[in-house]
């Protein structure tokens, strides 16, 4: 590598996005240009939110990190396959959020320059895929019925519902009525206690797909007591941070479904590995998102493309969350599938012009 540039990029949400700890009406992300000495790029996002709601890594820290830490390291490193750079970043400590902008990059750049699509490098199999949307939680139950009705209608094929304390069960039974036949599932992003167990009791009679995080992230005896408690599947999503945390969770019964997520995992290369132990031990997996920009989504669209992925992945179009996406063209999600791209790399080139009136901080390390 020789030259590696940080951009601070903001987009506008077209519609407010609540879950149970904060709302978002913008999202400011760092798209990751890495260029090597015959003057190819890769590109790649860290999706992190902008506060320490989601996860411990902000847009700040991630910025921080990426300058005086990863952007140095990756310069110095020579690697003929992403995962060496995947393995030198690791001497770093956490930063999953940071180190992911970095893989992909890396990603997009290798499968790239040996002519093949990103799906196909990574290992995928499948032409399109099949897509779910994520819906947060609205000021009225009817504006939320709205919402799912409009998903439903545009071919989406899983809806997902964000669930807060005061904002659960009655909720979920009046969506359920509205669509009975609706694959739906609820994301409690960690709000609730085992103590609230009468909550996912009741849930658990709604004939969800799954119970998407009811307990913080560390506790996992807490979901495994649960899990024996109703036979809807628990899906781990913040517990997952790498494939140690995999491997424990399924040890200890703490779920029966896990979300795959690019960006909180660290790159492409840590969630093939995870997408290979779910896949080796039977579990059913799908890839999340974080309201990724087009080049993060783009990454997402390519990794589900893998066997394993069995269920509809947040890979939701461009245009539910965003007026105008960073990429050239816009990622479409036609009667509920993605078209995975055969040109090589990401599939989705970066707008450069459009990125760059939008982008509020830069900088080049060389």
């Amino acid at each position: 590598m020789t030259r590696i540039t940080l951009r601070r990029v903001r987009l506008p949400l077209v519609h407010e996005f609540q879950t149970s700890s904060h709302a978002k009406r913008f999202l400011d992300h760092i798209l990751v240009s890495i260029e090597n000495d015959d003057g190819a790029v890769g590109w790649g996002e860290i999706a992190s939110p902008s506060g320490p709601f989601y996860a411990a890594e902000t847009v700040s820290s991630c910025w921080a990190v990426a300058r005086d830490f990863l952007a140095p390291l990756v310069l110095g490193v020579s690697w003929d396959h992403p995962s060496v750079l995947a393995q030198a970043m690791g001497k770093i400590r956490g930063n999953h959020f940071a180190r992911s902008g970095f893989d992909v990059a890396a990603w997009s750049l290798w499968s790239a320059g040996r002519g093949e699509s990103l799906a196909f490098s990574l290992g995928g199999t499948r032409s399109r895929v099949p897509a779910g949307v994520s819906l947060g939680i609205e000021p009225t139950v009817d504006a939320l019925l709205e919402q799912v009705a409009a998903r439903v209608a545009e071919g989406y094929q899983r809806v997902k519902l964000k669930i807060a304390p005061g904002w659960d069960v009655g909720v979920v039974r009046s969506v359920r009525a509205a669509f009975p036949q609706m694959p739906l599932h609820v994301d409690a992003n960690g709000a609730f206690s085992l103590s609230d167990i009468s909550v996912f009791l009741e849930l658990d009679e709604l004939g969800l797909l799954m119970i998407e995080q009811p307990f913080a992230p560390r506790d996992l005896l807490a979901h495994a007591a649960l899990q024996e408690r109703i036979s809807t599947p628990i899906c781990l999503d913040e517990s997952i941070e790498d494939v140690a945390d995999l491997a424990t969770a399924l040890k200890l019964g703490a779920g029966r479904v896990v979300n795959i997520k690019v960006s909180r995992m660290g790159g492409l290369t840590p969630a093939i590995r995870a997408h290979d132990l779910a896949r080796a031990e039977g579990i059913p997996a799908w890839c999340g998102g974080m309201h990724e920009f087009g080049i993060g989504r783009a990454a997402n669209v390519a990794l589900s493309s893998l066997p394993g992925f069995t269920m509809p992945s947040d890979v939701s179009g461009s245009d539910k969350y965003y007026a105008r996406d960073v990429t050239t063209a816009p990622i479409v999600c036609t009667g509920g599938f993605v078209d995975i791209p055969a040109t090589p790399g990401l599939g989705w080139e970066p707008d450069l012009a459009f990125i760059e009136s939008q982008t509020i901080d830069r900088v080049t390390v060389a």
